[in-house]
């Protein structure tokens, strides 16, 4: 399965997929976890690893990719026959350059923006789109990917890739409004999503849910101390998080049974 897990900024999105990807490698998995938001700098701490090289430095680097699309899109064909990849790509094809390891968790970075003025983040967009829909997995293999906030990546056809959608809300009307929209993005690709409602109180809870389907909850994880320091701080998720497991547990047992 390919998992994209997406909500605004701050809400949860990558102390989620940490958690995700954490309990699929304990469970034997083989987890790659593909970090799509150009912005975000510290997702390979909360994995514990080392930042990987880029794929789409390994690719010929943002200009040269740049260079292709606007050579695409002033052609007769346009982008539609831009192709990026020549074959199928198996886990074992990505370059080790590119895959940091923590276990049976490995992490893929599509690419940063590094320098001031370098240009759009359109190039990681295009790459993580075809790297997506290229990649074929094993039974026994899961991909989590991690993206930008807000709905960038719907317009850029990440989910094309994704075989279902995971939005992570926390207490505020912009998550609401969020879900709501991404909701009507997923239905028109047929695509299954599931909402998962992130620091929460009992109270909160109540307040949410009378603006989101029922159906689409599948779980809910409270304010834990232990998470908001790990963020702080940057540190590996893992030995914050085994009181919250269970709780991850029951959103996985969510999205088994749709």
């Amino acid at each position: 399965m390919k998992m994209l897990v997406c909500g605004k900024g701050g809400s949860g999105k990558s102390t989620l997929t940490a958690l995700l990807a954490q309990h699929y490698g304990q469970k034997g998995k083989t987890v790659m976890v593909v970090d799509t938001d150009e912005s975000n700098l510290g997702l390979h701490r909360f994995l514990g690893v080392n930042h990987p090289t880029d794929l789409m430095d390994q690719m010929g680097g943002k200009l040269e990719l740049m260079g292709k699309m606007k050579s695409a899109m002033n052609s007769s064909e346009g982008m539609m026959n831009l192709k990026l990849f020549d074959q199928e790509w198996r886990l074992q094809d990505i370059p080790p350059a590119c895959i940091a390891e923590n276990g049976n968790v490995k992490l893929l970075s599509i690419g940063k923006i590094h320098h001031a003025g370098e240009g759009c983040a359109c190039p990681m967009g295009f790459v993580a789109k075809q790297f997506l829909k290229n990649l074929k997995l094993s039974d026994n293999e899961m991909v989590i990917i991690d993206t930008e906030a807000g709905l960038e990546h719907f317009g850029r056809g990440i989910e094309e890739g994704a075989d279902a959608v995971l939005m992570v809300l926390d207490p505020s009307y912009e998550s609401i409004l969020l879900a709501k929209k991404a909701a009507d993005m997923t239905a028109s690709l047929n695509l299954p999503m599931y909402f998962v409602l992130n620091k929460i109180t009992p109270e909160i809870s109540n307040q949410m849910r009378k603006n989101l389907p029922a159906d689409k909850i599948i779980g809910e994880i409270p304010m834990n101390q232990n998470l908001l320091s790990a963020g702080l701080t940057g540190k590996d998720i893992a030995s914050s998080a085994q009181s919250i497991m269970p709780i991850i547990q029951t959103i996985i047992s969510g999205i088994n049974s749709s």
